[in-house]
Order: structure tokens, then C-alpha cells, then sequence
């Protein structure tokens, strides 16, 4: 009998939810996954927006994973601002078969060290952050450079999952698990990245985004001296 593969899901307070849920339902579906969401600690993890979820294990008492994937969210700031998880977060990705992400979870393994030297995605209001951590950055839904596997913004996860999927045990088992979760995307507009969406509308996004971005990059730049200074 083949070895389970190993996949932990970080998760955190303030975390976005379907950075989480999406590629968690696509993990679940791989034959001979054992999948683990793990956590600061045993206490149900808010995820912004209120959702809760509890945990299976911590990061003290959390095995070794064959996959190690970040989501984002809100949360990341603290994150980035926590050594010790910052640690974890390093120590797993040195040992994992993969490396991944999606939206700005790849901050956090940006700030672990885990990026530099590599190519790499995440939602495009962060995408040049990346650069902070010594990766170089890529508007792509999908980035794939040897074992670091990162998605953009949000909605990216199940892409990213799928890949993954596919890199794991072949685009067959990809293929059927996108079937299994209908996902076939027909968004109802046309709005959902800044190159297909109206150039007033994205300034409107960054206005209203402004002081939460301006918080960020100032994270950004004190976590970049931690690992990648």
C-alpha cells in the first residue's frame, strides 16, 4: 500500500474563508490524502466574516506534511508580525514535497523565506508586494516554479488545488475531481480581475482598500528583514 500524502492547511483568525474551503474540498478528494487543518491553537479559528472552524491540530503538535498550503485574508498581517509562525511555517515548507498558497497566503511564505529566488502569484492588490521577499512576481491565476505552487486572489484556490491535484497524481484525477465539484465557472460579469474589469471600478477598489493596503506593506517591509533581508 502506497504512503498517505500528507497535506496540512494553515489556518488563522481573520483568514478568508473560501482561501481556505476551496482547495480544502479539492485536498479531500485526492485518493490517498490525509489532510489536516492546523492552527495557532485548539480554539475555533474565526475566519473573516464570522465563519468558525475548528481545528485538528496545532502548530505545536502538528506532524510533518508532504504538502504545506497557506490561504490568506485579512489575518495575514498578524502572521507576518509572528515569528514563531513565521518558524513553522519555514520549517514545514523546508521539508515539504510542496510548497503552496492562494491569494495573499503568499505573503506569509513570502515572509517565511520560502519565495526568494522564486516565481510567484497572489491577489493583485499585493501582487508587487511579492517582490519585498526577494520572489519575483506574476500575474498569472496559477504560478508553478519546481515545488512552490501559488494561486491569486481568492477564488484561485480551486485552481490552484486542482493543480495541485493534477502535479500529484496526474490530470486524469484532476479532470474528475473538478467534475465531482462542477466547477465550471460562468461568472455573471466580467469584473473579476483588472484587466477585464472597468478602470473605474478598480480605482474604486483601491480607495477603499487604501488604508488596509498602506497597513500591509508597512508589515510587509518589516517582515521582509526577518528572513530575506
Amino acid at each position: 500500500m502506497a504512503e498517505p500524502l500528507h497535506i496540512g492547511l494553515l489556518i488563522f483568525p481573520k483568514v478568508t474563508q473560501l482561501d481556505f474551503t476551496g482547495p480544502h474540498e479539492v485536498f479531500t478528494k485526492l485518493p490517498g490524502a490525509e489532510v489536516t487543518v492546523v492552527a495557532p491553537s485548539a480554539a475555533p479559528v474565526a475566519a473573516n466574516g464570522g465563519l468558525r472552524f475548528l481545528p485538528d491540530a496545532t502548530v505545536d503538535s502538528a506532524p510533518g506534511f508532504d504538502v504545506l498550503f497557506v490561504p490568506g485574508g485579512p489575518g495575514v498581517g498578524a502572521i507576518m508580525e509572528d515569528r514563531t509562525l513565521l518558524q513553522f511555517v519555514r520549517e514545514q515548507g523546508l521539508r515539504a514535497r510542496y510548497v503552496t498558497s492562494a491569494c495573499t497566503g503568499a505573503l506569509i511564505l513570502g515572509a517565511a523565506g520560502l519565495l526568494k529566488g522564486y516565481r510567484a502569484t497572489t491577489h493583485w492588490l499585493s501582487l508587487d508586494l511579492l517582490s519585498w521577499f526577494g520572489a519575483v512576481p506574476v500575474p498569472d491565476r496559477v504560478v508553478i516554479d519546481r515545488n512552490r505552487i501559488t494561486g491569486g486572489g481568492v477564488t484561485a484556490g480551486i485552481d490552484l488545488a486542482l493543480s495541485m491535484a493534477a502535479e500529484i497524481d496526474g490530470p486524469e484525477t484532476a479532470r474528475m475531481i473538478q467534475l465531482l465539484i462542477e466547477y465550471h465557472p460562468s461568472p455573471p460579469f466580467a469584473s473579476g480581475h483588472p484587466s477585464t474589469a472597468d478602470a473605474r471600478l478598480v480605482e474604486e477598489v483601491r480607495k477603499a482598500r487604501k488604508t488596509l493596503q498602506q497597513q500591509r506593506i508597512e508589515q510587509v517591509k518589516r517582515a521582509a528583514s526577518w528572513y530575506c533581508g
